[in-house]
């Protein structure tokens, strides 16, 4: 090999990275301490570009549709980003007014019910299995005390969190972090937003001054497609949640079920997380009859099945659509490893994540296709 400039440098490179691979590995604690610290210094910057992110949906929806024949254009971003906060905050007040009351009725609906419902089941299970002495016995063992089991949650919170739950300080820090950490984002996610356009001019001088032109007009390409599958995939699911509750609230007060707000709500949050959520919703409103109305439950979960099928053959193509742009099965894929390795957060992430990765491929798979002169397929 010609030890020309070009060569000597990459052999730097190539030095300097083993050396300091080498070095890492060696000292793998300090490096995986580093790497917490820097994730603690830098999470609330991520946060903000996280909070900034969803208030641009509602504030670029204002800008366009509302404030586009303004004239004093400099004011209108302060004031649709305002309104946008204003929104948020008003929407989290809503769901707070209206469901802690319903729970705190719910809670204390069920504990009644419960007590009433297991010496009947009780009585069900002995005349059921009227030969079986141990199943009796034990049937006849269980008891319900709900001021017992709040009692035992508090002394396990206080055992198991003792170090939290003793240490005033520590609670205290804990909280000072968390709230100065969300104003720190909540600063940043306003700066990037009133001044987006001149951050994204920035960046782009960053780009083309370092990288070569041809990478950075592919890294704004997939920056763009990235932007637009996100917010399409955010706005799509959330309007689409808050349709599938509604719908549960309005046909479930109308048949006269119980819960039928707090249900509501329940599965509108839930059906945030998409093929699962929903599930998970019809989980919680199947045990809260299922304790004061068996038959109730049943006829509950009949109901969920017709409303999911309209709502995931009607409702779902036409508000959401092909926005994401993945076909069902790589949706499956991509909500499962994402809930794996995330939680729910991984599924929500996943999805547009993958639908960019799904059609960067395409786009590149098709090129390569019309290289080789295949069009037939």
């Amino acid at each position: 090999m010609e030890l020309n400039k070009k060569n000597m440098k990459n052999l730097i490179l190539l030095i300097v990275f083993a050396v300091l691979f080498y070095v890492g590995v060696q000292r793998i604690e300090n490096l995986a301490a580093g790497i917490l610290f820097v994730c603690r210094v830098v999470f609330p910057f991520i946060l903000g570009g996280a909070l900034a992110f969803i208030l641009n949906i509602p504030m670029s929806f204002l800008e366009e549709k509302l404030f586009h024949k303004v004239k004093k254009k400099k004011f209108v971003r302060p004031v649709c980003l305002v309104c946008s906060i204003l929104f948020v905050v008003a929407v989290i007040q809503v769901v707070l007014v209206v469901v802690l009351p319903e729970v705190a009725t719910t809670f204390s609906s069920i504990s009644k019910n419960i007590e009433a419902f297991l010496p009947k089941l009780q009585r069900w299970a002995i005349d059921t299995f009227p030969d079986s002495k141990q199943v009796t016995s034990w049937i006849q063992s269980i008891e319900f005390n709900w001021d017992k089991i709040i009692q035992t949650a508090i002394n396990f919170l206080k055992n198991g969190a003792g170090n939290v739950l003793n240490s005033t300080f520590t609670v205290a820090k804990t909280v000072i972090n968390s709230l100065m950490n969300f104003f720190v984002a909540f600063v940043f996610a306003c700066y990037i937003l009133l001044q987006k356009e001149k951050l994204s001019v920035q960046i782009k001088k960053v780009l083309y001054a370092f990288l070569p032109l041809k990478a950075v007009d592919k890294t704004l390409e997939v920056a763009s497609l990235s932007y637009k599958t996100f917010s399409s995939f955010v706005t799509g699911q959330c309007l689409e949640a808050v349709i599938l509750g509604t719908m549960f609230f309005i046909v479930m007060s109308i048949l006269r079920f119980p819960y039928a707000l707090l249900v509501g709500v329940v599965i509108a949050f839930t059906a945030l997380i998409p093929i699962f959520g929903a599930f998970i919703g019809c989980v919680i409103g199947t045990f809260l009859m299922l304790v004061s109305n068996p038959m109730q439950a049943v006829a509950f979960v009949i109901l969920f099945l017709v409303l999911q099928q309209i709502e995931g053959n009607l409702i779902y193509p036409h508000v959401v659509g092909g926005s994401v742009g993945l076909p069902s099965i790589w949706v499956l894929v991509a909500v499962t490893v994402g809930g794996s390795l995330m939680g729910v957060v991984g599924m929500l992430i996943f999805i547009p994540l993958s639908s960019v990765v799904y059609a960067l491929f395409r786009e590149v798979v098709y090129k390569r296709l019309k290289e080789r002169g295949i069009h037939d397929i």
